[in-house]
């Protein structure tokens, strides 16, 4: 994830023509069986062995395709359903409860879903039925976000949920026919102008809300200060810039994209704050953020390593405190038809 500071990228996958359809069955009574390639969400369950953090717009080895480490999803997922601006689910609920219903329910796209922590999240704040689809290029990870889905909407109505794998880059709004909402966490700011524009096109074109959370702002602040923050601060900001990225520029270009399209535009704060009760995310944040920090302007390498081993003992003796902003928004898209 982005806010690691490390070299990988977070992406998402919603191909026009889906590059490969991972399923899973679960045991139900026939009556409610859903229809093939639909599942209901299983719950929590134990998860298989992790693997190391790899680059997601590089190929993975001997082919496989690239992953994120789930045991660094799990890790931030508590923090980041803490930092999710909730003020914007009442507005996003009106709108939803004023779109057509159809038969089955809410239809819910969530982008780069990995291991489905957004529907953990979103799905038991929304009333109704609900059917999420789970975008991203990695099986192993949308395993894991299928097998740990939310069983019951927060009114008790079913939720199941189907996974696929595909590309974000060939995004159209015809591969969001039929969606209720869009949502993604952590996306937008791994995403380069272009496919900010296409994600706002595809989501008009289909008049469907989007949810985007917990995108990077490009400010951080840790007590106690220390005068090397201001320079890693910059230096990580410019690493999350390379390639053309958007980085702390994503949800400027995204409100700017939905406005352009008629959407009504929405964004809240979503910072984390972590303390002394989060010292195991506090350091793994540390090391990726001062990582990027180097990889990105390597003559810091010397102070930073000094920098780094001094806020990780800090960090262990429950003294340091870190906010690390971020964004979120939600852009209420003209519904088909021109209705408002």
């Amino acid at each position: 994830m982005n806010d690691t500071g490390t070299t990988t990228q977070r992406g998402g996958g919603i191909p026009a023509q889906p590059e490969a359809r991972a399923t899973t069955t679960a045991a139900q009574p026939a009556a409610t069986a859903p229809a093939p390639g639909v599942i209901a969400g299983a719950g929590p369950t134990a998860r298989p062995g992790e693997r190391p953090t790899v680059r997601l717009r590089e190929g993975g080895e001997a082919g496989e395709p690239p992953r994120y480490a789930p045991e660094w999803l799990q890790l931030r997922e508590p923090a980041d359903a803490a930092a999710r601006a909730g003020e914007l689910v009442d507005p996003l609920r009106i709108r939803l409860a004023n779109l057509p219903r159809r038969g089955g329910g809410l239809v819910v796209h969530d982008l780069g879903c990995g291991t489905g922590s957004m529907g953990r999240w979103l799905a038991p704040r929304l009333d109704g039925a609900q059917h999420w689809v789970l975008h991203d290029r990695d099986p192993y990870l949308l395993h894991f976000a299928a097998v740990a889905s939310p069983r019951a909407a927060a009114d008790g109505s079913r939720v199941t949920v189907e996974t696929r794998r595909g590309d974000l880059a060939r995004l159209t709004p015809d591969a969001l026919a039929g969606a209720s909402l869009v949502t993604a966490s952590a996306l937008l700011d791994v995403l380069t102008g272009e496919e900010v524009e296409a994600l706002a096109a595809a989501c008009a074109g289909a008049g469907c809300p989007a949810l985007l959370t917990l995108s990077v702002a490009g400010r951080v602040e840790l007590a106690p200060h220390d005068p090397l923050d201001a320079e890693i601060t910059q230096a990580f900001n410019a690493h999350q810039r390379r390639s053309g990225l958007l980085g702390p520029d994503a949800v400027t270009a995204a409100c700017a994209a939905f406005a352009a399209r008629g959407a009504t535009v929405r964004v809240r704060p979503s910072p984390w704050r972590l303390g002394p009760g989060d010292p195991e995310l506090t350091a793994q944040w540390l090391r990726g953020w001062v990582g990027a920090a180097v990889e990105q302007r390597p003559g810091l390498a010397a102070r930073a390593g000094k920098y780094l081993a001094a806020r990780l003992a800090t960090c262990a003796a429950g003294e340091l405190r870190v906010t690390v902003h971020h964004s979120d928004l939600l852009a209420l898209c003209r519904p088909a038809g021109g209705a408002s």
